[in-house]
């Protein structure tokens, strides 16, 4: 495994993780100084981000179920867990954007590659009323 997604996991195949990047921020307040360059107040963490780029080849190893799974994800707005194939935790994340690229069309409009950028969010871990559903979905 690659990378894991909450229920979705990223292997070589059938949805391969090919790049992901991580970006983090401080967060700052400015506070105007009359006659000089504002000065800045460090308040703490700001937010944390992952980008993941997949690619999917549906006519020769599947696929389409895991991107179905990933579209409902990010459609339920809950958390999931995030963590690297070597077992680095990333934590709590929420799933903000999914953009798809197919080419290759068939017949049916189906692509025969198709690109998948996942853009996440740092979030806060899910109550505890909601935990397991958000597990549930990860053991099936």
């Amino acid at each position: 495994m690659l990378m894991s997604l909450g229920p979705i996991k990223f292997e070589v195949y059938p949805f391969n993780a090919t790049e992901y990047g991580h970006d983090h921020e401080a967060a700052f307040v400015e506070k105007p100084v009359l006659g000089a360059r504002p000065a800045l107040e460090w308040v703490g963490e700001g937010s944390e981000s992952w980008s993941i780029r997949a690619r999917i080849f549906p006519h020769r190893f599947g696929g389409l179920g895991d991107l179905k799974k990933l579209y409902q994800a990010r459609a339920a707005g809950r958390p999931l867990y995030l963590m690297r194939g070597d077992g680095a935790q990333m934590g709590w994340v929420v799933i903000d954007k999914v953009s798809e690229r197919s080419s290759y069309l068939d017949a049916r409009g189906i692509g025969k590659m198709i690109d998948v950028d996942i853009s996440v969010r740092r979030s806060a871990k899910p109550s505890n009323g909601s935990f397991f559903s958000v597990f549930s979905g990860v053991f099936s």
